[in-house]
């Protein structure tokens, strides 16, 4: 069946490539089509292409009916994905009639902003457990349950998680559930767009957007339907190297292929389609078709026309660090765990009493001194002038700590009186907008698993003795480094198939690359341990690192900074001093 070649990509779910098409109508001449390699083709009538992969280009922005019919949003216009607009999502009014149509056009998995929720029209009963019509379902992953393919569900029941399986067979309609959450137009091509379907949103950010295009009307109020237009990845038939063209070319195709011999063409696989391999389909030859550029281990390993070994994919730790500048744009890394360099401790800043009470530890005290100065009105609270020093207490888990930290919003420690160094109890107010230095005692040198262990970050640190296993160490010459949490990634082991003892690491979420399938048949080869390094990435690999970690405790949220005092309910004095922490330090008469 001939259909144009937009509603053809629109319609086709991504699990189904390859597919392979005809060219039924259309001609474009040098420039419509480009190789990947940056060589202009063209699509001519009778062609025979392999499509390989899709990919959001950018997003057509059409009509949407306000509540009252009328138009409300201008006619069509292409939005890059680095459109500077943010959206609301209105959730999509058409059911999904059934559990397999939900996995076959939305994106499930595996990080939380691809974790869908839906709820059903009528009760369902699934192990046990009875979910309600209309209660949300969220839609975590899809699994391979004993032969029979499920999906992994949970509900929340005050604060309470409650999973379980639901067969894709699960026939009844589900609808989308109401989402709170702001995206930005990347977010929403990559993860929130069934697959046929449009998405409904709406901008909140229009002033801002007004001032960054004309493209709407002076009144115009946010919501448009967003389509997706796709970067079609194909193969030309005896050709190997990949060609790209837009979804919205004036093409007329016919999907030929189960009529067609697809081992007539190469088969070329992206990182997406090596993620999706399960770990029985590992290790394989390929062939690298293109690759990122690069002279150093492991992408010097990627280089087109390289014969290498892919051996499993893996989950890995590493460490999300960061310069620590005042003016220039900051670097930032993700360090391995077996880094084999040490470290420095260096001052942490804290701008208010509260980012005291976060960075408090059970192995030490933390000494600071102050650096701005801070009038509070109430006697009960402490005032704070340059160079005032405190120590701040180990975290307890005694009764006694938790009764504190309740105290009218303010963090209890001592203050250092000097020149005789003698101890007062102060209570410092969370919101004080001052700024306090850390004191730095410690001169032992770290290793990274040691810090991961016992201190808490983010922590600040200098390289003191760079890694000897690497020929070049890229933090040894950074002088202030802030190590800030520990993140889980997904890599690849690779290693070049004339050489298989050296193996290396590499990312696959940061890493283009397109390999040629040469053999499945590699169980004889023997998996050496891996190598890893040190990487540098971008400022926006940083924030979606950030972002899309699972494992990432979000502190409560910051203190009033107009605190409010309630002189009936408050008295510092029936707190015993001696109680407030671990080991007791008497409070010295200072006067007489």
């Amino acid at each position: 069946m001939t259909s144009s070649l937009k509603t053809f990509i629109h319609s086709l779910d991504p699990k189904s490539l390859p597919r392979i098409l005809q060219i039924q109508s259309g001609f474009y001449d040098e420039g419509s089509v480009s190789e990947t390699f940056g060589h202009e083709s063209c699509l001519s009538t009778g062609d025979v292409i392999k499509v390989v992969d899709l990919k959001v280009k950018k997003l057509s922005a059409g009509k949407c009916e306000c509540e009252d019919g009328s138009l409300c949003s201008p006619a069509s216009v292409d939005l890059p994905l680095d459109f500077p607009g943010f959206c609301r999502l209105v959730a999509d009014k058409t059911p999904y009639v059934n559990v397999e149509e939900i996995v076959r056009k939305v994106s499930i998995g595996p990080t939380q902003l691809q974790d869908p929720c839906f709820y059903s029209s009528v009760d369902l009963e699934v192990e046990n457990l009875s979910i309600h019509q209309g209660e949300k379902i969220i839609f975590s992953s899809v699994e391979d349950n004993n032969g029979t393919l499920t999906v992994s569900c949970r509900v929340d029941r005050n604060n309470r998680w409650h999973a379980f399986l639901l067969p894709i067979s699960q026939e009844g309609d589900f609808y989308e559930s109401e989402d709170n959450k702001i995206y930005s137009l990347k977010e929403v091509a990559e993860w929130k767009i069934s697959k046929s379907r449009c998405r409904h949103v709406v901008f909140t950010n229009i002033c801002c957007i007004q001032k960054h295009t004309n493209k709407f009307p002076v009144d115009f109020d946010g919501c448009v339907v967003l389509s997706p237009i796709y970067e079609v990845h194909a193969v030309m038939k005896f050709q190997k190297e990949i060609v790209c063209f837009l979804s919205d070319l004036d093409v007329e195709v016919k999907d030929v292929t189960d009529c067609y011999n697809i081992n007539s063409f190469l088969q070329p696989l992206s990182m997406k389609d090596i993620l999706k391999r399960t770990d029985n389909d590992f290790p394989i030859v390929v062939a690298v078709i293109e690759g990122p550029r690069g002279n150093k281990q492991p992408f010097s390993l990627l280089c087109p026309s390289r014969e290498i070994v892919i051996y499993k994919k893996h989950q890995a730790k590493r460490i999300l660090a960061s310069e620590i500048k005042s003016r220039f744009q900051k670097r930032h890394f993700l360090i391995p765990t077996n880094y084999k360099g040490k470290f420095k401790r260096k001052p942490r800043e804290f701008p208010t009493a509260y980012d005291l009470e976060i960075a408090r530890s059970k192995k030490e005290e933390l000494h600071v001194i102050a650096t701005k100065a801070f009038e509070f009105p109430h006697e009960e609270q402490c005032s704070v002038s340059i160079g005032d020093q405190f120590l701040v207490p180990r975290c307890q888990t005694s009764e006694v700590d938790q009764k504190r930290k309740k105290v009218a919003n303010s963090l209890a420690c001592e203050q250092i009186l000097l020149p005789n160094k003698t101890y007062k109890e102060v209570f410092l107010p969370m919101c004080m907008e001052g700024s306090f230095v850390e004191i730095v005692h410690d001169r032992k040198q770290y290793e990274l698993w040691e810090i991961c262990k016992d201190l808490c970050m983010p922590f600040n640190v200098r390289v003191s003795i760079r890694d000897l296993s690497n020929q070049e160490d890229i933090l040894a010459g950074i002088q202030n480094l802030q190590l800030e949490e520990e993140i889980t990634d997904t890599y690849l082991l690779i290693s070049n198939f004339n050489n298989p003892t050296e193996i290396w690491e590499v990312p696959v979420h940061r890493v283009n690359m397109v390999a040629q399938l040469l053999s499945e048949d590699a169980e004889d080869i023997v998996l050496f341990p891996g190598n890893s390094i040190v990487e540098e990435i971008t400022e926006e690999q940083y924030y979606m690192v950030r972002k899309y970690e699972m494992e990432t405790k979000n502190p409560p949220p910051r203190p009033p900074k107009a605190p409010i005092i309630e002189e009936s309910k408050t008295s510092f004095s029936a707190i015993p001093a001696q109680n407030s922490w671990d080991t007791p330090r008497p409070i010295k008469v200072l006067f007489g």
